[in-house]
């Protein structure tokens, strides 16, 4: 911990109530997959020269594969519950992940449609700071004084 202070250690079973799934199986999982491609790669390299040498190789590969599959199946049907939960977390975190994205993208709309206002706003009063800027000043003196209402009468 002292190497990688930033890494925690995961949840105990105790606390999650989950069964874990032990490092051997995900180790099995990882040499299974390395088999598959290995074998995947000698049919795929089958052709009418080496057929025969080929096949024989994939034959083998597949003897050694077979025994540690069932074996990685048993131990899965042990853990399918675990993994299901696992999967369905994983569906719900993806989809909050999802959501707090688009709220994201909708706040920075809303944030540019925001500054795009306020910036015409700013554009607005500048423009019309000008026009009153550039009137004559005994012009303005007279429009800002109190306007005397003439009573009319008919």
């Amino acid at each position: 911990m002292k190497a990688y202070p930033d890494l925690e250690r995961g949840e105990s079973a105790s606390e999650t109530g989950r069964r874990h799934i032990p490092t051997r199986v995900l180790k099995q999982a990882v040499k299974l997959t390395k088999q598959m491609s290995a074998i995947q790669t000698a049919l795929d390299g089958i052709n009418p020269l080496n057929a025969g040498r080929k096949r024989d190789e994939a034959v083998m590969l597949l003897r050694k594969f077979f025994p540690g599959m069932e074996d990685f199946e048993k131990h899965l049907r042990k853990y399918k519950r675990e993994l299901k939960t696992l999967e369905n977390d994983k569906a719900k975190l993806e989809k909050r992940a999802e959501t707090a994205e688009a709220k994201a993208k909708a706040n920075e709309k809303t944030g540019i449609a925001k500054q795009m206002h306020t910036a015409q706003l700013q554009a607005d009063y500048n423009s019309l700071r000008r026009l009153v800027d550039s009137l004559p000043e005994d012009l303005v003196r007279q429009a800002q004084q109190p306007q005397k209402t003439h009573d009319l009468q008919i």
